[in-house]
């Protein structure tokens, strides 16, 4: 796959997956420490705050052009809004029931297909899943706005979150207590519909595929680190290597607490690491991950975006870069844009990205 060559200003990437303010050459430049000539920005901007803030928001997002092609969607209908951010009871192609309280901010997944797994020959894998990727504009997973028009976050793949919207996540934590052999049966066929899943997106023109699961909490990983590697770092290992076959960038997103677990995310071969750089801590993050891996920032979103001053927005967004950036690259500026942040804080994000980003270049 080739990608245009930029010198100082953003060009259009190949094949019209981007538009005028794509940047590829940027973005792969700074995921695999080429010395980028400005640090590459993506946007995340949650469709809630798309309808709150309205033109106020597209203003700003329209003076700092992120490297990707972002769409900007405010006017999207809500009738086509996917079941995880559609307001009421909804629900997905895999059968999960989503809650959603307010327009555009994922909702919490309540009824579930596999509720039994005695009963899990019953269920019915999604048929047009497996047929090739949908048509259209679609959500990334519940990070983010609309897909990337060269990075496939619309082929957001999550494993973990996956299990859980199909047996419940209460269920899931009980299965992993004891192992049934019915758990690892569906664990090993979720393994190979994503794997299926993943081959139609390989397919198509993109440089890099998404994967998302949250595995932390505040403080500690959600299972002991010993049963995530015996379990799922091998099954992750073979999605991994399937896109990394492919010649494709690995993206992996995950909140929390994910200390335990980030070296081996590295080790199978994940390219860009998107993390709560506030929760691991900003020394860690300096001591076991800058330099060893590209990493899509996220900026403190539980005080400083919504509740800190612009000023403080400025200082979260240095100290990220420097307990996760070099001199050669390996830094995406992203900062998770919700209902709750207010207009002077989003201003002060992109601000600081663009004078933090010429910075570190």
């Amino acid at each position: 796959m080739s990608l245009r060559t930029i010198s100082g200003e953003q060009n259009p990437g190949e094949k019209g997956n981007c538009t005028p303010f794509c940047s590829p050459e940027r973005v792969k430049r700074a995921i695999h420490f080429g010395k980028p000539d400005h640090v590459p920005v993506s946007h995340a901007v949650l469709p809630a705050a798309q309808i709150k803030y309205g033109p106020a928001l597209a203003e700003i997002l329209a003076e700092f052009r992120d490297d990707f092609g972002w769409d900007y969607a405010a006017d999207l209908p809500l009738a086509e809004f996917p079941p995880q951010y559609k307001p009421g009871l909804n629900r997905d192609d895999f059968g999960t029931v989503w809650r959603v309280e307010t327009a555009g901010i994922c909702g919490i997944p309540v009824g579930f297909p596999i509720p039994d797994l005695g009963r899990y020959d019953e269920f019915r894998w999604p048929a047009d899943f497996a047929a090739g990727p949908p048509a259209g504009r679609q959500y990334g997973g519940h990070m983010s706005g609309f897909d990337d028009r060269w990075y496939a976050r619309g082929g957001w793949f999550t494993y973990f979150e996956q299990l859980q919207q199909l047996v419940g996540m209460e269920s899931l934590f009980v299965h992993l207590a004891s192992e049934p052999p019915a758990l690892i049966r569906l664990m090993d066929d979720l393994l190979a519909f994503n794997l299926r899943w993943l081959d139609r997106w390989l397919a198509l023109d993109y440089a890099g595929i998404h994967f998302g699961d949250d595995w932390g909490g505040q403080t500690s990983l959600l299972i002991r680190p010993a049963q995530w590697r015996r379990l799922f770092k091998p099954r992750y290992d073979e999605m991994f290597r399937r896109v990394k076959a492919a010649g494709r960038d690995v993206w992996f997103h995950s909140d929390g607490f994910i200390n335990d677990i980030a070296g081996d995310l590295i080790e199978i071969g994940v390219d860009v690491l998107n993390f709560q750089v506030a929760v691991t801590g900003h020394d860690w993050a300096a001591r076991n991950v800058r330099g060893r891996i590209a990493v899509r920032t996220d900026i403190d979103r539980q005080a400083i975006l919504p509740f800190g001053s612009p000023a403080e927005v400025r200082e979260e967004v240095a100290r990220t870069f420097d307990s996760c950036g070099t001199a050669d690259g390996g830094i995406i500026a992203c900062g998770e844009i919700g209902p709750d942040v207010p207009l002077s804080n989003i201003r002060a994000l992109y601000e600081s990205f663009r004078d933090c980003g010429a910075g570190l270049a």
